[in-house]
């Protein structure tokens, strides 16, 4: 077989038919990342009857010295378990880079070796986990495992099934917040390419990029429809008439209490008056900040996200919410809003990373417990491996931190080079 590159249409065919298929293996994340400093290639390894059997996007950058290394967003694309097949690509990636000063090449395949139930942290394992003999077998380097997000993509991610996806499939805490969030008044909307400048407000904080990074996302996945930014706004009016409805009702439960008090002051029903009695404060400032929302009559924008849209599933790339607002649960109901728009059109939602850490003491135990309120599957993958195409020049890379570096100086979640 030979290895050359391919045409668009052919790199594209062969991905699109391929299970391992993500949008990070497109002509489209080609476009957004050279945008940013990255030359890239597709390539493909041909047979003798001139069919594509294994091919990847491989995005190039510089190091020092005239060298370059690469990298195949979430791994190639092939049949990991023909270890046959994976020698004779390997060995021609090396022929071929090597021609090409490429030092080594990084890849994390979407492979999913176990699924890891979250209360128990004890993960199951299944036959995929043979293709980790099965690429050091074929030369490559396992990079130490993560159970945070150190590595250029997380190894731990949240699935969800859109089919069985529902109000009801979620945990109670999350149909409550969901719920509170409805009274509020918030609604969900697709935008347009101005609004990502409302949804910038909201994740600059968690994640420092380049000023048009997200609008390049944008841009390059809409020419085919593989990307919707949505925004939450809170509809000011229904907000004022739900608020003004609890209230009232409220009113009336606290003067129940306080006629039984004057009769028969049971410790019960002192606690029942004393709850009553908070939950009026917090509803009062509820109508008061309703009021004053609805005079303004302008729309309120307090949470966003950009989602891809790739084959048979979603995966939120990005989402944030205005902390001001945090009272209102508008992550939840966001993601829940999300979620119910798809459900009959994907059958699957990558919620985009978890930590493998379970534990209260992990300092992303929020984002995990925001997830799980989801009711998700928790797959691990298979992780990093670097293919080395000059072992001198690697080692060299290696042990005087060199390496390090290039991977702290340049961001390949973000595109954001860093000083």
């Amino acid at each position: 077989m030979t290895l050359r590159e391919l045409s668009v249409d052919e790199f594209t065919s062969f991905v699109n038919a391929s299970p391992l298929a993500t949008h990070y293996q497109t002509v489209n994340y080609a476009w957004l990342m050279g945008e940013y400093g990255f030359d890239y290639e597709f390539i493909g390894f041909i047979n003798e009857y001139n069919q594509v059997k294994a091919a990847s996007l491989i995005l190039l950058k510089k190091v020092k010295s005239g060298f370059k290394y690469g990298y195949a967003p979430k791994g190639f694309i092939l049949d990991y378990f023909n270890q046959e097949l994976l020698n004779d690509f390997t060995n021609a990636l090396i022929k071929y880079y090597k021609k090409k000063r490429v030092c080594f090449i990084k890849i994390n395949p979407e492979i999913a070796i176990s699924e890891v139930d979250p209360k128990s942290g004890v993960k199951t394992y299944n036959w995929n986990y043979e293709i980790k003999d099965i690429l050091e077998n074929s030369g490559y380097m396992k990079l130490k495992d993560n159970l945070y997000f150190e590595s250029i993509l997380p190894r731990f991610q949240a699935v969800i099934s859109l089919k069985n996806f529902s109000l009801k499939s979620m945990t109670k805490n999350g149909r409550n917040k969901v719920n509170k969030a409805i009274k509020k008044g918030l609604h969900l909307e697709i935008a347009e390419r101005s609004g990502i400048d409302i949804l910038e407000r909201f994740i600059s904080k968690k994640r420092k990029t380049q000023p048009f990074y997200y609008k390049d996302y944008y841009n390059v996945f809409k020419r085919n429809d593989m990307i919707d930014l949505f925004l939450v706004s809170i509809n000011s009016e229904e907000f004022l008439l739900n608020a003004r409805k609890i209230y009232e009702a409220e009113v009336e439960r606290n003067n129940t209490f306080h006629g039984i008090l004057e009769k028969n002051a049971t410790q019960k029903t002192i606690n029942q008056k004393m709850d009553s009695d908070r939950k009026l404060t917090a509803y009062k400032h509820n109508v008061s900040l309703a009021t004053e929302l609805n005079k303004q009559r302008d729309k309120i924008y307090i949470a966003g996200a950009l989602v891809i849209k790739f084959k048979n599933r979603i995966q939120i790339l990005i989402s944030g919410y205005d902390t001001k607002y945090k009272n209102y649960d508008p992550n939840y109901f966001l993601h829940y809003a999300i979620l119910d728009y798809y459900k009959d059109q994907f059958d699957y939602a990558d919620l985009n990373g978890m930590t493998g850490d379970f534990s209260k003491e992990n300092p992303y135990h929020g984002l995990n417990e925001f997830k799980l309120n989801f009711k998700p599957k928790v797959y691990e993958y298979i992780g990093e491996y670097d293919l080395v195409v000059k072992p001198l020049k690697y080692k060299k890379l290696r042990s005087n931190g060199q390496l390090a570096k290039i991977f702290n100086k340049t961001d390949l979640k973000t595109g954001k080079e860093k000083k």
